[in-house]
């Protein structure tokens, strides 16, 4: 897991560790991409200031893009741009935190409660591999996989809502949500109550009972949000 930290410095990226983005696609929106994933899984630690100029290396692309690949980092709550000085990492605050779990573990009980009605049986089955997959990930111990489909279960259940104001106000605060997640799984002790969890929401929707569904992905969101809020009081990380 990677380390948490607040310092403050300009990051010193190992060669390497951004990788060069490919030709195609906008190159803005892969830089942004890259970096979320880095932000993510903590290679980028909150509080850490940004050296555009290593990272336009890194990347293998101009500032121009870099620069609108960080504005969209900052609309996500991942970033902080500041005047006249680099972009930093945003600090894991606890109210912050706090307020977004509150916010997603009632955006997904609702998906949770519509879905049970509106889910096919098709779409129960991929729903029951993904779940097959995360769980083999678990068993051998493979992280940065079983948080991809662990994700991936999140979005397809609110996408089995058939709501597409539902599905859009989640997107809006999923990348906030998702480093706090990945953050939370570095207890090993959350990672394993994860995925009983995931069981009982499954088999509730597999049973079409709205109520349970609801109940079961309500209370597994707000769960990891309590096992966040406890990282980081055992790590110390404080905001600036």
């Amino acid at each position: 897991m990677a380390r948490i930290s607040v310092r403050a410095a300009p990051i010193k990226m190992p060669r390497g560790t951004a990788q060069k983005l490919p030709e195609r696609g906008a190159l803005h929106e892969l830089a942004r991409d890259r970096l979320r994933t880095l932000i993510v899984r903590g290679d980028l630690a909150p509080g850490v200031a940004l050296q555009e100029t290593q990272l336009s290396e890194e990347l293998g692309i101009s500032r121009t893009p870099l620069r609108e690949a960080l504005k969209l980092l900052a609309a996500e709550g991942l970033l902080e741009l500041r005047s006249n000085r680099s972009a930093q990492i945003a600090p894991l605050r606890q109210n912050e935190i706090d307020e977004i779990f509150e916010v997603i573990s009632a955006i997904e009980g609702i998906a949770a409660q519509l879905a049970a009605s509106r889910i096919t049986d098709q779409e129960l089955k991929r729903l029951t591999q993904l779940q097959e997959r995360m769980e083999a990930h678990h068993d051998n111990g493979k992280l940065e996989e079983y948080f991809r489909i662990n994700q991936e279960i999140h979005g397809f259940i609110v996408a089995c809502a058939k709501n597409g104001v539902l599905q859009s106000t989640h997107g809006t605060l999923l990348a906030r949500a998702e480093r706090a997640r990945y953050f939370a799984l570095s207890s090993r002790t959350r990672w394993d109550d994860s995925v009983r969890e995931h069981r009982q929401i499954l088999k509730a929707l597999k049973a079409r009972d709205a109520e349970a569904a609801s109940r079961a992905l309500t209370q597994h969101v707000l769960r990891t949000g309590r096992a966040v809020s406890e990282q980081l009081r055992l790590r110390e990380v404080t905001p600036p």
